[in-house]
Order: structure tokens, then sequence, then C-alpha cells
């Protein structure tokens, strides 16, 4: 059996629904036969250890343990999931408190366990910002960490797709940027409707400005609509997006959709952000984003959001001011 790699992956926060939908998703996707599942609650990962080896996947070395040393040392990529999932009524950014601190002991876990580690893909939310506290603690340079941002673009996608009645196929190029939160920037310019700019659309008959406007606030209330219909936060769509992801960075196929990653270019600053990316073997990186004028503001009122977390995490004392950064992590001008 052909895997895309011998190395070792580590699944944090396996016992979850997102975590063991990811083990899944890996096995299927015969990403290596070196799989570690990690989470402190060392009965519920069992089960899942054990509805997998129930599986019968062939040629898979899959482990588990409750031990955090154990699990990250000699990891070539870790995905963690290992933070508080969001429920009813909440915000991605009501998680922030309790989900910055387990980031920040996760990134001090990676710095002392396995500061070899080729690549890390960070989905508890708020993404944006746990992403940049495990980066920081890590020690690692900004192409080593990537966040899960691509839910908000296949989201859009998708209600394109209810929209106009047609396949996913005809929609190529469906992109939000910035916070993967309520403040995210939807942008229809790079979006073509069987070839056909988006931005032809709006406007007309065919997707009038009211209609467009209605969309956009169901893209930014997809996880909240799922939160609605089934009681619980999303956990299938992140767990094969964030694997996808992760095979992107062993080398495997291309990732399709923007991710999150660590900007500091002048424009934006100290922030970890969803970008146009691409992410290969050799990490995750950027290009500029062109848009209209309002999506450019869209996008800057985005960050603007997202440094307001992440100095209310500065404030609580769990990450030190920006200027103590390099300090804390050399590879972080």
């Amino acid at each position: 059996m052909e895997f895309l790699t011998n190395e070792k992956l580590t699944i944090v926060g396996a016992a979850g629904m997102i975590g063991s939908n990811m083990a899944q998703t890996a096995m299927m996707m015969k990403l290596t036969p070196n799989i570690c599942l990690y989470d402190p609650f060392a009965p519920a990962l069992e089960g899942v250890a054990e509805e997998l080896y129930h599986c019968g996947f062939e040629g898979v070395n899959l482990t588990y343990t409750s031990d955090i040393k154990e699990a990250l040392t000699g990891a070539s990529y870790i995905v963690s999931s290992g933070g508080a999932a969001r429920k009813a009524g909440m915000t991605r950014e009501d998680l922030l408190k309790g989900n910055a601190e387990i980031a920040a002991q996760f990134g001090k876990d990676v710095r002392q366990y396995c500061p070899n580690v080729k690549h890390i893909v960070v989905i508890f939310n708020p993404a944006d910002i746990t992403g940049l506290i495990t980066l920081l603690y890590a020690g690692l340079k900004p192409s080593q960490v990537s966040t899960l941002a691509a839910l908000d673009s296949t989201r859009l996608q998708n209600e394109l797709v209810k929209y106009f009645h047609i396949p996913a196929s005809d929609i190529q190029n469906c992109r939000t940027y910035g916070g993967h939160g309520e403040q995210m920037a939807v942008f229809a310019s790079t979006t073509k409707i069987k070839g056909e700019p988006l931005t032809d659309f709006i406007g007309t008959t065919r997707l009038p400005l009211t209609e467009w406007e209605a969309l956009k606030v169901r893209v930014i209330q997809g996880g909240k609509h799922i939160i609605d219909l089934r009681g619980r936060s999303s956990f299938q769509s992140p767990a094969y997006l964030s694997i996808e992801m992760i095979a992107a960075a062993m080398g495997g196929q291309p990732f399709r959709w923007p991710a999150g990653t660590y900007v500091s270019n002048g424009k934006f600053d100290h922030i970890m952000m969803a970008m146009e990316t691409s992410i290969t073997k050799d990490g995750v990186t950027y290009k500029e984003i062109a848009g209209t004028p309002a999506e450019q503001e869209e996008l800057e009122k985005s960050y603007e959001h997202l440094c307001k977390l992440r100095d209310e995490v500065i404030e609580m004392g769990i990450i030190p001011a920006i200027k103590d950064w390099h300090a804390l992590n050399p590879n972080i001008d």
C-alpha cells in the first residue's frame, strides 16, 4: 500500500468529533502509515481508536496516547483541534480566553517535544488567534504553521450552488479572506460562474443586490446554521479540509482554498489571517489580495477586528507585547 509519506502524523484532540473524523480521513486518504492520536480524555480516545481499528485499514500503525510527550515526540506533522467547541449562542470569538491558553500550552509542548516538526495545522477557534499563539510559543517559522480558513470559502461556494441551482464544478475560485469569524471579508471579484465573473451577476435580475447581501450573511453565519440544525458545531467539513491542508504540506495535491497564515507586510502586520495561499512541502506562502475598493475595505475591517482580539490576548498576559515577540520566537521579525 502506497502512502504519501512514512513520517509521523499526530492528531491532537482526537477524542472529539473533528479529531476522530480527521483520523479516519487521513487513513482513507493514505497520508501515512504512522498516525498517533492524542487527547487528555483517555476513555473516549480509546473508543475512537477501537472504532478505527474496526474499520480494518491495512498497513496503518495507529497508536493513541494521553501523554502529550509521547504524542508529539518524533512528529513531523500535527493537526490540532484540541480546543473547546463552539456551542449554541456562541461566536468563535467567545472561545477566546480558554482556547488561547490551550494554544499557548500547545505551542510550548511543540517546542519542547518536537522542535523539528515540519508543519502544523491549527483549527480550534478562534483559529486566527490560536494559530498565532501556537506559532509564537512553538518557535517555528511562519511558513510552518497554517490555520483553517477554507470553511468560509466552501460555504460561499455552497450558497452559490443553492442559489443558482448548478453543480459546484460550475463555480470557480470562491474566496473569503481576513478573519475566520463574524468579520470575514466575502469577495465576489474572484469568483466565476460558468466562466463569467460573479460581479457581472450582482445587481442584475440574476442576482439582485439584496439577494447577494443576504447570501453573504448566510456565508458568515454558516457555522451558526450548522449548530442550529444539528445542535453541535461543524465537524465533518473542518476535519476534511484540515487533512487536505496537511496532505498538501506533505507534498500531496495543492490545497485549493485560502488558508490562515502569519502576515506582516506593512499593510497587515503581526497577525494570522486568511490570504491567498499556497501550501507545499516548503510550507505556506501567501500573495497580495486584489479586490474591489469595497472588498478591500471589508478586508481592512476584518484585519482590525483580528488586531483587537490579538490585543485582548496580550492584555490577558497570554502572549507578550508585540515588541517582545522576536525574543520569544526569533523567527518572527
